[in-house]
């Protein structure tokens, strides 16, 4: 399997605590937060691992180098900030598998991708998005589906909240979802792709109870580094 990590965020919400590095860089008991997430790619052998970066990219350059335990890593640095979808779109050109692995570089959800690419090659889809169901949805807005496992609805941010599915921040798509969109064009995968087209195609979603944690907050980082 071939793998896309979105690593180049600005991290504004924790530069409070973490200012030196990239956000996917900060440090969790020694080690980089990336770390954590490269090792649970590897332990599932894949093949070739894309690193989207932008702010900071030489840091992770310098940190990682070309492989990592035996993987192979690319890069794909974005010059000027190309949003969700255009930093996707520009991580394909390192890409040769035609469906791939997506993940958040700030995000680490211990899914089983075994189960992951069994559950998307078994369905007529472009596109399987993996959920978290969490106690409160307020800072995440939530994802609603049918019966069948598809996606029938976005619910944006409320105070409101309460139990519910939210995007975990992984998916497992075909390139050609986001070849429709011109290289190096800014555009936000969530709202240019997801909400817009979910209505048009059959796009599916992949409960996970797995480990979750989202560490683009100072309370959350803290957490994880308790808990690792």
């Amino acid at each position: 399997m071939e793998a896309i990590i979105l690593a180049g965020g600005f991290g504004t919400r924790l530069r409070s605590v973490v200012s030196e590095v990239p956000k996917p860089m900060a440090p969790i008991n020694g080690r980089p937060f990336l770390e954590l997430l490269l090792d649970h790619l590897i332990a599932y052998h894949f093949d070739h691992i894309v690193l989207s970066t932008g702010y900071m990219h030489e840091k992770i350059e310098a940190h990682f180098g070309t492989d990592y335990k035996g993987a192979p890593l690319s890069y794909a640095i974005e010059s000027e900030p190309l949003g969700t979808g255009g930093g996707m779109r520009n991580a394909l050109t390192q890409c040769k598998e035609n469906d791939i692995i997506v993940l958040n570089g700030d995000t680490l959800f211990k899914i089983n991708y075994d189960d992951l690419a069994a559950f998307y090659h078994s369905r007529p889809t472009r596109l399987a998005v993996v959920l978290r169901q969490v106690p409160d949805t307020a800072r995440y807005g939530s994802v609603s589906t049918d019966c069948c496992d598809r996606i029938a609805r976005f619910t944006e941010k409320t105070a409101a909240g309460g139990l519910g599915t939210i995007n975990g921040g992984i998916y497992m798509l075909n390139r050609s979802l986001l070849e429709e969109f011109p290289l190096g064009t800014p555009f936000s995968f969530e709202k240019d792709i997801l909400q817009k087209k979910y209505n048009t195609e059959q796009f599916f979603a992949y409960v996970s109870s797995d480990y979750f944690i989202d560490i683009g907050i100072p309370e959350d980082y803290r957490r994880l580094c308790n808990e690792i």
